[in-house]
């Protein structure tokens, strides 16, 4: 995912699209780019590795006047971290291109162009989309004409922007699958792929639909439907401040993450779907290279991503992937037992866990067949290290405790799973029924969310305790871990997790009036399973604090407390069940008083040994 932003000014333009591309830098920070008109009428551009600020430090040195342009923000799908393949791209001096998405068919496309005539400097699948409004553009079509004949042209998911050297004062823009914004004032316009970016100079925006292209002029626009029909789109007012490092009304940096989730997942699943499958280029270049090859996938993270990769092996091998998981600091230093096919998946917030990177390097020594990495940084060292990388894009994330990251990696995990249940004889039936899941997804962590009043009210229980049982089953079993780790993170509060069927073979020891026990119970196959165990908690004087689906049986009692969880499929039931969790923990640690987003004795980024 990348970050777009342009304008049509009545001012200078490049302070507006620096900012925007401030901004957008938690969609992609590998590189960044601007281009302009200048007043001479010819393209200008500057273009850097890096971070945003690498390239306010180049128009520092070299600055650029006009008062249209376009800028980007990139994380590297086609091609890797390199200025000749930074955003805009320009054709032939005249025309100049920013793209936030995946061309599919760009190495048909690439063939055609070049027996046209046309050269290349970057690997970007993007250049073929500046070419081919080129194309058109020397077929006679308009500029709008020639980007919505374009976008019937390519394959994939996309939003772009294009302006030409010849029409200062005019930008073209269109959308198929991103999101993009575009902002209004009375004399000027712009656009945006986050109303974060426009909130500078506006909080009144458009939001386009799939198909649409808009031709922005400084007096306004005009947006075109994907069957050329002139359409007008609702006026907005945003009530956002846009700035992500700002605590705005959350008393932590935690709680504001655990709210950002729904909008983190959205971001994550953007520009991975087209109708009801998954995109396979989503995960890098040589995806369907390595997906073809790989026959079993092992699992490698530390913490919190640990947990993550714990659910992702149910689904793997409920797709008939077999899948292993095991804790980096732990695989480094054992032998393993080579296997043909072994498709290596490390998990990390940072990129940079110390651990994880030397696991990821002894995995390699063994003989992976590939490697592929989830993660929040792009420019990170696993990023760097591996095959294929699969971006959580959640923006940065302060806290300590990993919340929408965790949530967002889960997400990138199911992703994985879909692609490779195509080889392994699921149908498309079954990847459109998880895809139609995948896209409720945010508004089910919205229901979830909604309970934080309810937990917080139960929290008050856990407020004299000092230990903490968690049970779950099947998939909701490292739910259950990642809600005990959170517990003690944040709380200080001694926590263990065990797998409800475990109760006999020695917790149940520990179970008495003063020791809560927490639960997750949706309402899946294993439900009279662990109704059965909690009855064994209740039997031996235990209070039980359960997350349950409505339709779960469960009932209320002295011994027994029960918060609800909207009903949800079983699909995405576990990263739903995981927000109630971190929401209790959170409050539990406000009545405990810690230091909740930098708990004594634990880092953000834990790069050493």
């Amino acid at each position: 995912m990348c970050g777009i932003v342009g304008a049509v000014r009545n001012s200078e333009a490049s302070g507006f699209l620096l900012e925007g591309l401030r901004r957008l830098e938690y969609r992609g920070y590998d590189s960044a780019g601007v281009v302009v008109i200048n007043h001479a009428g010819a393209l200008e551009r500057t273009r850097t590795i890096g971070k945003v600020g690498e390239l306010e430090q180049a128009l520092q040195r070299s600055p650029l006047t006009g008062m249209t342009g376009i800028a980007h923000t990139r994380w590297a799908t086609h091609g890797g971290v390199t200025e000749p393949n930074a955003h805009p791209h320009i054709c032939n001096d005249t025309l100049a291109l920013v793209c936030n998405g995946i061309i599919e068919n760009h190495e048909s496309l690439r063939e055609v162009q070049r027996a046209s005539g046309l050269t290349f400097t970057s690997e970007t699948d993007t250049e073929v989309v500046v070419h081919q409004v080129y194309l058109h553009l020397q077929e006679g079509l308009d500029l709008a004409d020639a980007v919505r004949a374009t976008m019937k042209e390519l394959q994939g998911s996309f939003a772009l922007a294009v302006v030409h050297a010849g029409e200062p004062g005019r930008l073209v823009v269109g959308r198929q699958g991103p999101p993009l914004l575009l902002g209004r004032t009375d004399d000027e316009t712009f656009v945006a792929s986050d109303i974060n970016a426009l909130l500078p100079v506006t909080r009144s925006y458009q939001v386009l639909e799939n198909g649409d292209v808009a031709d922005l002029h400084d007096t306004g626009c005009l947006i075109r439907n994907d069957r050329g029909e002139i359409v007008e789109r609702p006026l907005h007012t945003s009530a956002q401040s846009g700035d992500a490092v700002e605590l705005g009304d959350y008393r932590h940096f935690m709680q504001k993450e655990i709210h950002e989730q729904p909008r983190a997942v959205a971001d994550t699943l953007e520009g991975r779907l087209l109708g009801d499958r998954v995109l396979e280029d989503s995960f890098g270049a040589k995806a369907k290279e390595i997906f073809d090859a790989t026959r079993q996938v092992q699992i490698i993270a530390c913490g919190t991503s640990y947990h993550a990769g714990l659910v992702a092996q149910h689904w793997l091998e409920y797709v008939g992937v077999p899948c292993e998981v095991e804790v980096a600091s732990e695989y480094r230093y054992r032998r393993h037992a080579p296997r043909e096919g072994t498709l290596v998946v490390t998990i990390s917030q940072s990129g940079e866990t110390a651990d994880t990177l030397a696991a990821l390097e002894e995995a390699v020594r063994q003989g992976a067949m590939g490697t592929m990495v989830i993660c929040n940084v792009p420019e990170s060292s696993l990023v760097r290290e591996s095959d294929l990388a699969f971006m959580t894009h959640c923006g940065p994330e302060v806290g300590v405790a990993s919340t929408k990251t965790f949530v967002s990696a889960m997400t990138g995990l199911l992703l994985l799973a879909l692609v490779l249940s195509r080889r392994h004889g699921f149908d498309a039936g079954f990847e459109t029924h998880v895809v139609r899941q995948l896209r409720t997804l945010p508004g089910a962590l919205e229901s979830a969310l909604a309970m934080e009043d309810a937990i917080a009210e139960m929290a008050q229980a856990f407020g004299d305790k000092a230990h903490a049982l968690f049970l779950g089953r099947g998939a909701h079993f490292p739910i259950a871990m990642e809600g005990a780790l959170k517990l003690k993170e944040i709380s200080y509060i001694h926590a263990e997790a065990y797998p409800a069927g475990e109760l006999k073979h020695g917790p149940l020891a520990l179970v008495d009036e003063k020791i809560p026990v927490v639960a997750v119970a949706p309402n899946d196959l294993l439900i009279e399973k662990l109704k059965s165990n909690l009855e064994e908690v209740r039997a031996r004087g235990g209070r039980l604090y359960l997350f349950a689906d409505p339709a779960s049986g469960l009932v209320e009692s002295e011994d027994v407390r029960i918060l609800h969880v909207a009903p949800v499929d079983s699909a995405i039931a576990p990263i739903i069940y995981s927000v109630p969790l971190q929401l209790l923990s959170y409050h539990v640690a406000l009545i405990k008083g810690t230091d909740v987003d930098k708990p004594r004795n634990l880092a953000k980024s834990v790069t050493v040994e």
